[in-house]
């Protein structure tokens, strides 16, 4: 069986790997655009791209906890628990970037946008067994 037709399989089951990557194209694509957004719409934060990074992430976390949680592992459990969980990394990767962006966008020249694009793209991998291990790791999965 060729790969695209596995994966289309998968898809059609409904399986949690393949669902988590949709969610998290959609979190990606929502995140990568909301925090370029902020600096093209208003030039304020064309200057101050931490103050678009601050509000970009809380957005983008309540955002990507709805789509895991709906989406992907399906829980009942406790949602104010799974929120604290999900935020704790979401804010633990947060202060990374907060170091990692100056860094970048300082130290190796690059605009803010590429920049977080990179961080993004280096969490992307790490965030599903965090939260398949921790955040969701209810019985309550369908």
């Amino acid at each position: 069986m060729r790969l695209i037709e596995r994966v289309l399989a998968r898809l059609r089951r409904g399986e949690r790997p393949v669902r988590y990557l949709l969610a998290g194209a959609a979190n990606t694509a929502f995140g990568l655009s909301f925090f370029p957004a902020l600096l093209w719409i208003w030039p304020w934060f064309t200057h101050h791209y931490m103050a678009a990074l601050v509000l970009s992430q809380l957005v983008c976390v309540i955002f990507a906890f709805s789509t895991y949680k709906i989406g992907v592992f399906r829980t009942r459990a406790n949602i104010l628990r799974e929120f604290a969980y999900f935020s704790s990394y979401s804010y633990a990767v947060f202060g990374a970037n907060l170091i990692a962006l100056p860094l970048m966008v300082q130290g190796l020249g690059l605009h803010p946008i590429p920049a977080q694009f990179c961080f993004s793209l280096l969490t992307l991998v790490s965030s599903y067994f965090w939260h398949q291990a921790v955040t969701f790791r209810s019985d309550t999965r369908t």
